[in-house]
């Protein structure tokens, strides 16, 4: 379908919310009344200007358009409004400009937390984090938005999701080789979870992440860990995870390569290991002397 009408309509529609925005400001329209009204008009302007650039598929200009109609709603004192606005300009800009759109998204979140609302701003948080993670590829930076998102969200008593985001960190600072914090983490939700009957299936999975990451500390460090884990939550020890663990550590101990690969061998025949801990159990490999550095 053809929107090339549309985006003529909008620029249109773009050069008009202009003009009754200079003439809103003039000595003329202060004199004659209708300031802030035309300011108004002017924002629904910007607003289906927007959403014709949208249907044209113009992200660049969607965006530009949503952020003029969100400084008017500041002007007016909308603070709802103007947050909206930027939210919407953000979404725009995530197809064309990744970088505008996390300037929006923080401009929102800005005004959200004035506002009080935590919860509507660990969402835009995590949104940012995944701009990062996706589109420009900085892990710190996703990390430290998954944090405040987790902050904002326990400090609202949405304990599942500050959770969420916290096994997004944990997961990044182990890729990154921060296995202490990614321990902590994993500790942490893992402690959260063990008394929950819904999830504490899921306790013995952070358990053996947190292992692993120990193992990559020290292996000293890993045993004593698992030991203090079967204590904390006993149907850790009947899990599959730990007795992997256990033959890891004696294959490890031994500096038996072979042992170590047909353990996890067995072990993934069954509970397939995904690509996260692939990588961890490759390092932990590579400490073993004359090591081949793979899983093969």
């Amino acid at each position: 379908m053809d929107n090339s009408g549309k985006e003529k309509e909008a620029i249109q529609l773009m050069a008009d919310a202009d003009k009754k925005c200079k003439t809103s400001g003039s000595f003329l329209g202060g004199m004659f009344g209708g300031g802030p009204q035309k300011v108004e008009e002017a924002c629904e302007m910007y607003c289906r200007a927007a959403n014709m650039f949208k249907m044209a598929k113009n992200w660049s200009a969607a965006g530009n358009a949503f952020c003029k109609a969100a400084r008017l709603h500041m002007q007016l004192q909308n603070k709802h409004d103007c947050a909206t606005s930027f939210i919407d300009a953000g979404n725009a800009f995530k197809k064309s400009d990744p970088n505008e759109a996390i300037k929006c998204l923080n401009a929102a979140i800005e005004i959200y937390t004035d506002m009080g609302r935590f919860t509507i701003a660990a969402k835009h948080h995590i949104n940012i984090a995944e701009i990062y993670e996706s589109e420009l590829v900085d892990i710190e930076k996703a990390i430290a938005h998954y944090e405040q998102a987790a902050d904002y969200y326990k400090g609202e008593e949405s304990n599942s999701s500050a959770n969420k985001c916290l096994l997004k960190v944990g997961a990044y600072c182990a890729q990154i080789e921060q296995y202490q914090r990614a321990i902590e983490i994993y500790e942490q939700v893992g402690a959260n979870t063990m008394d929950n009957t819904l999830l504490k299936y899921s306790a013995k999975e952070y358990f053996f992440k947190a292992s692993l990451c120990h193992f990559l500390v020290d292996e000293l460090n890993a045993k004593i860990a698992i030991e203090k884990y079967e204590e904390m939550f006993p149907a850790f020890s009947d899990s599959r995870e730990c007795k992997l663990l256990k033959k890891l550590l004696e294959a490890h101990e031994e500096q038996n390569s072979e042992a170590f690969t047909e353990a996890i061998k067995d072990f993934d025949s069954i509970s397939r290991l995904d690509q996260w801990h692939t990588t961890l159990l490759l390092r932990i490999k590579k400490t073993i002397q004359g090591d081949e550095g793979d899983l093969k």
